[in-house]
This record gives structure tokens, sequence and C-alpha cells, in this order.
């Protein structure tokens, strides 16, 4: 029987060049969310000025945490990237909507740390640190290790059931199944940081957001 760590590196040696490639087109997706900041009109970013103001307010005064999300609402947004990833691997056609996820997934939080940064400079890169950072360094490799699953497993339809005409083996679906299980629990433990950590850190950051924009408001 072979050692867990030899059949990791062969697992890592034949799933290489799709790391890199789904790690490339998220990171694209992360540029051109950040650039799309570039796009936004006057108005739009004055209705987005005022949004962040009365979210940093909200933040500022809240103290017990009772109006902010569930753990198994937050447990659901994240998990269900990984779901829809999953059933789309189930299917050959569902290849090329795999890439578009993880793309946007990129698109969404380039554009969020872009537009902080672009409005607030260190401080809202500061301001995202704290807010998008901490249960993302969870939810992005597991989206990433997720879309490669279900892109080689997408593949592995299409040599059995196309090329070679043959049934699919119940053991590479089972796997498929238990890798995508161990994923959505690494996605409870996101969800519990975004639920128990990242709360404290918004209170923590948000007076600060608030004084930068009193006073670029008063600048204005």
């Amino acid at each position: 029987m072979p050692s867990p760590n030899l059949s990791f590196q062969r697992y890592l040696q034949q799933h290489l060049s799709l790391y890199l490639y789904v790690s490339v087109l998220f990171i694209m997706g992360v540029i051109f969310g950040a650039l799309t900041v570039n796009a936004l009109s006057a108005q739009q970013q004055q209705s987005m000025a005022l949004y962040l103001h009365s979210f940093f307010e909200w933040i500022a005064q809240e103290t017990d945490g009772s109006d902010s999300q569930s753990l198994a609402a937050l447990f659901a947004t994240h998990g269900r990237w990984v779901l829809i990833i999953l059933v789309l691997g189930l299917s050959i056609v569902g290849l090329p909507l795999i890439l578009i996820i993880d793309f946007l997934k990129g698109v969404m939080i380039g554009f969020s740390i872009g537009y902080l940064v672009g409005q607030f400079s260190w401080k809202g890169l500061f301001f995202a640190v704290v807010s998008i950072v901490p249960h993302n360094l969870i939810v992005i490799p597991v989206i990433l290790v997720s879309s490669v699953a279900a892109i080689s497993f997408s593949l592995y339809l299409i040599r059995c059931l196309v090329v070679q005409r043959q049934a699919v083996q119940r053991q590479q679906l089972h796997s498929y199944l238990i890798m995508h299980m161990t994923l959505c629990g690494l996605l409870l433990g996101a969800a519990l940081i975004q639920y128990a950590v990242v709360p404290h850190l918004l209170e923590w950051a948000a007076p600060v957001m608030l004084e930068t924009m009193s006073i670029s408001t008063g600048e204005s």
C-alpha cells in the first residue's frame, strides 16, 4: 500500500497544471475586479460611500453581535459556491461554468479590495485585511481545490462516457464526494472565523474608517 505522502505527491503531479490554470484564472478575476472600480460613475461612487458610512456606523455601535449573520447563514453562503461546483463537476457541460465561477469569485474579491484601497488608501487596505482576508484564507483555497477536483472529474466523465464508452467507477465518484465533504468541513471553520473573529476586528476598525470618511467629507 503506497504511503500517504507518495499518494499526495502523485496527486499534485497529476493536477499541477490544473491548479496553475485555475489559480491564474482567479488572479485574473481579482485584477479585473480591481480595475472595474475605475469604471464606476461619480453617482455610483457616492452611493457606495453612503452605504459604507452607514455600515461603519452600524459596526461602531454594535456591541453584542445580536444582529450579525448566524453561523449557519455564513456557512451556507460559502458552501453554496462549493455545492454548485460539485454539481457542475458531475456533468460534462458544467466544466466551462466552473471556470467562470472561479473568475467571478476573483472579480468580487478584487472589486471589494480595489474599491477600499482606491477610496481610503492604506486605511482601506487595512480594513480589507481585517474584513475580507481572514475567512477567505480558507474559502479561496477550498474553492480552488473544489474546482480542480470538479474539472478533473468532469474530464474523467468525458474519458469514460464519450471516448472509452465505459461505466463510471463508483470508487471515483465516492472519492469525489468525500473530498467535497471534507472541503465543506473546512468551510465550517471559515464560517466560524467570520462569525466569531471578524466582527470584533470590524468593531476595532470601524471608528478608524469613520474618522477617515469624516475627514474626506470635510475636505470636500
